[in-house]
Parts: structure tokens; C-alpha cells; sequence
């Protein structure tokens, strides 16, 4: 395996690649783009790579589904951990080109929401365009294939292009969410502060069946920051879900919920316990009283007391 080579979603100019330099680890890695997240994340499951980042969460659209289908299928990955990144698009066009001369317009599908509002106001009859990434709707752009692309301003020298708008978004604060993967290891120590990430299926359909999986958290005090179901591929009204979860593994009411999640769904993948972006261990809420660490091992205690008849 490559310890000093990670890939991300490319080409060179996504707003991954940003992220990714956010990473002190980045500067003493060989940094390389990939076409796709099911590439860059294939690297890393081949040993070409030892660690990718890639988008899975935005502020406005939600979970990013080519991520979370690949994580939730093929040779198992672990998240170590993320990255929130700020997002603002630029409308990045060849020298020379004015507002009235855009007829056409591309950049990632997950891009066309958050600027959704500013095209209507602004370029209503411009044709969309769908690309790959924004960067790589920035390279078309200078190819001579589309006027304009919505992509990170930083884009613009890559591309020999110039930003004529720059701070667009309709939604204020607007974020995506990024993780870096790697293979499979022993979860980092807990901070205080961290997040549990699974995958989980439902062994049968009835009524009531996504509710037993939402109580195995909800009994034990586990606040849920993320869930999403998944098409598991095997026919209409199959799902899995993507589950984010507050707290580490070695957190007691984490672990157990996990275990009763084990014995009752056919399938749970562990997709990783690593530290919350931009949370420290004082803004974290206290756990509800009972779901301590502190009150799991006093209840078994007094079990263990009951079975010797100490009572």
C-alpha cells in the first residue's frame, strides 16, 4: 500500500481537493485527483492509496448517494475522520465573456441547487449542463464546450478562466461534509467529542420495523445527527440507512445500541468512530442522565450483585 499518496475526488480545483489541504497531513502527501468517488475510493481499497477524501454531506441537498452506496457495498472502508468545509460558488467564464453573453452553464449536479435561486434572478434562460465536478465543468468551459461554470473561485487559474461573479449561494452558511477513508484499523481514542457512523438493514419489511432500529439508539440516550436510506439494489422497497450517531464506539451506550443493532438486523457495517469537525470536547452536551459510561457499569454492578445474591 501507498502510505504517502491520497486521492480525492478530482480533477485538480474541487472544492475536495480545498478541503483536503485543510488536512496538515496533506502537505507530506503525494495529492491525486480521481475522475470519480468510486475511483478515488477503489484506490484505497487496492492499495494505490492510503487514505481518500470524499464528499458524503451537504448542507442544502443532503447526503451525496455516490458516497454512502459506496460505502455501504464492496470491500468494507472506515472513515478516520472530516472535514466541513464552507461553500461559496464563483461563475467562472473565459476572458472577455460578459453576463449577456452566457447561454449555457455546467458544474455538479449537487452545485445546481445551491445556486438554483441566482440563475432564475440572473440567468433564466441559460441551458444547464451537468459535469462531473465543478472543477472539471471548469475545464470544459476552456474548452470552448459550455459560457460558464459554477465553481470554487480558486478554480479560475487552473483554468485559465475569470471569475465574473464570485459568492454565490442560496442558501446562507451553505456546507459540505467531508470524510477522509482508509482501510479498515482499530478506531482512534475517543475525544470527547466524536461521531459513530454505520449502516444498517432491516431484516424484514412489517410495520414497525425502521422504529425497533431508531429505540435500539433511542433507549440508550444516542442522539442521531444523520439518517438516510439507501436502495439496496434488490428491489423496490429494499433500503438500507446511513446512520451518523453521536459518540465513540467505546461509549457505552454507543457500543451497546451497536450489539442490540447486531442481533437484530442481518446486516450492520461499522463505517467508523473519529472526532466531530469544529466540535471541542466543552460543546459537547452531557450525556442524558442514566446513559452515562458511569451509570452502564453501576447497572451492571447491581446485576452482578443480584446473580450472587448480594442484592
Amino acid at each position: 500500500m501507498s502510505a504517502t499518496r491520497f486521492t480525492y475526488l478530482g480533477p485538480e480545483g474541487t472544492f475536495t481537493e480545498a478541503a483536503l489541504r485543510t488536512l496538515p497531513e496533506a502537505a507530506t502527501r503525494e495529492l491525486v485527483p480521481m475522475v470519480s468517488v468510486p475511483a478515488a475510493l477503489d484506490a484505497v481499497r487496492n492499495g494505490e492509496a492510503a487514505a481518500a477524501l470524499v464528499p458524503i454531506e451537504n448542507s442544502v441537498e443532503g447526503g451525496v448517494t455516490a458516497t454512502l452506496d459506496e460505502l455501504a457495498s464492496g470491500e468494507p472502508l472506515m472513515i478516520y475522520r472530516e472535514v466541513l468545509l464552507p461553500i461559496a460558488f464563483a461563475l467562472l467564464v473565459r476572458p472577455g465573456t460578459k453576463l449577456s453573453d452566457l447561454k449555457t452553464v455546467t458544474g455538479h449536479p449537487v452545485a445546481q441547487p445551491q445556486v438554483r435561486n441566482w440563475l432564475r434572478a440572473n440567468l433564466p434562460d441559460a441551458v444547464w449542463e451537468s459535469a462531473a465536478s465543478n472543477a472539471d465543468g471548469a475545464r470544459l468551459v476552456q474548452e470552448g464546450r459550455f459560457d460558464a461554470a459554477f465553481a470554487g473561485e480558486f478554480a479560475a487559474a487552473t483554468y485559465g478562466l475569470v471569475p465574473l461573479v464570485t459568492e454565490i449561494h442560496d442558501a446562507e452558511n451553505a456546507e459540505t461534509r467531508f470524510v477522509l477513508v482508509g482501510r479498515p484499523a482499530r478506531p482512534a481514542a475517543p475525544t470527547g467529542a466524536d461521531k459513530t457512523s454505520v449502516v444498517l438493514w432491516l431484516g424484514d419489511d412489517h410495520p414497525g420495523a425502521l422504529l425497533e432500529l431508531l429505540q435500539e439508539f433511542a433507549v440508550r440516550g444516542v442522539n442521531l445527527m444523520l439518517i438516510q436510506s439507501r436502495p439496496t439494489g434488490e428491489g423496490i422497497g429494499n433500503y438500507c440507512f446511513a446512520v451518523d450517531a453521536e459518540g465513540h464506539i467505546s461509549d457505552r451506550r454507543v457500543s451497546e445500541a451497536l450489539m442490540g443493532l447486531k442481533r437484530t438486523c442481518p446486516q450492520v457495517r461499522f463505517l467508523g468512530s473519529y472526532p466531530r469537525a469544529g466540535v471541542a470536547q466543552g460543546d459537547v452536551r452531557a450525556p442524558r442522565p442514566g446513559t452515562s459510561d458511569g451509570d452502564f457499569t453501576a447497572a451492571s454492578d447491581w446485576l452482578t450483585r443480584c446473580l450472587d445474591g448480594r442484592a
